[in-house]
């Protein structure tokens, strides 16, 4: 990227062997989850960054014009080179440019189910810039439909997220989230009764009680770290096993009501079971059974959308 600075600029980020760009974009809801916005036709993701010295960059990303990724980006302010490469950095780490898959496609390339799955790159999972946003968003999948989880998400960002001339808005910060009320959140946003766990969270994560992007990189056994993210209120078993994914370990599927009745369909002709007998159906995979399963459970999106 050039030094000098300038209200809007292009550039590429090398991106891993065997990378993907838009099956990890298109992995799951968060794409179209604001502050990201995603164009399927295109197959471009969008999202509206908060950087370093108060500088705000609206990005989209493709991975048109050679290898790696194209970062088209608009800048609220004059970019120094630390907000550039915290932007570089957030990137890498929203698409896991820096995660190591090779171990799960070659357990994936022993099972004919699952070979297509090291063929085409499938895996990544698309995350947040950090933790608090993740956790957010998945409380607001709890037991709702996804209309009401895009609702509540638009309506948090719209409500406290930074607007500064790029045309978009940031996810809020936890102390914007923390000042808000649990009325106005019931009213405005819609969160019901997630309102007081999300400003439960905000309030411990914006007074530092809570170290929630320790979680990426938490030394933890698996199974506790589990338990430790139980403990924060408004996170289940559900929400704590769908949030490891994001933090790179597998070992919990992470069930709601459309992945069982994905395993009914797919598995089970549409009988119902028991979750502990779908949870023995992947009990092989070990560690990476949870991205086995939902790999599984999505990959009519892989075929339909990407025409393996």
């Amino acid at each position: 990227m050039s030094s000098s600075s300038a209200s809007s600029e292009a550039f590429q980020i090398t991106a891993p062997a065997g990378f993907d760009f838009w099956r990890t974009a298109f992995s799951h809801g968060w794409c179209a989850l604001p502050p990201f916005s995603h164009d399927p036709v295109r197959k471009e993701l969008t999202r509206v960054f908060a950087l370093q010295g108060n500088v705000t960059a609206s990005c989209t990303m493709d991975d048109r014009g050679g290898r790696g990724i194209r970062v088209r980006a608009r800048w609220s302010g004059n970019p120094d080179a630390g907000a550039r490469a915290d932007l570089i950095g957030q990137i890498r780490t929203c698409l896991r440019m820096d995660e190591d898959f090779s171990e799960f496609y070659r357990e994936a390339r022993r099972h004919p189910r699952y070979r297509w799955i090291a063929a085409c790159g499938a895996g990544r999972m698309l995350r947040s810039p950090d933790m608090f946003e993740d956790a957010v968003k998945m409380i607001c999948t709890t037991n709702c439909t996804w209309t009401l989880t895009t609702l509540m998400v638009s309506n948090l960002v719209e409500s406290a997220g930074s607007r500064r001339g790029v045309g978009g808005t940031t996810f809020p910060s936890p102390g914007a989230v923390a000042g808000m009320t649990e009325s106005f959140l019931r009213k405005h946003v819609k969160a019901g009764y997630r309102s007081p766990y999300i400003l439960r969270l905000a309030d411990r994560v914006a007074s530092g009680r809570l170290d929630i992007d320790s979680w990426r990189d938490s030394p933890l056994p698996t199974p506790e770290l589990f338990e430790e993210m139980k403990s924060v209120k408004g996170i289940g078993p559900y929400a704590a096993g769908n949030l490891l994914k994001l933090t790179g370990r597998y070992d919990y599927l992470g069930l709601d009501s459309w992945v069982r009745g994905k395993y009914f369909e797919l598995r089970r002709s549409g009988r119902r079971v028991k979750d502990s007998t779908i949870e023995k159906d992947y009990e092989m995979f070990g560690r990476w059974r949870g991205l086995f399963f939902w790999l599984e459970m999505t990959r009519e999106w892989h075929d339909d959308k990407f025409r393996l």
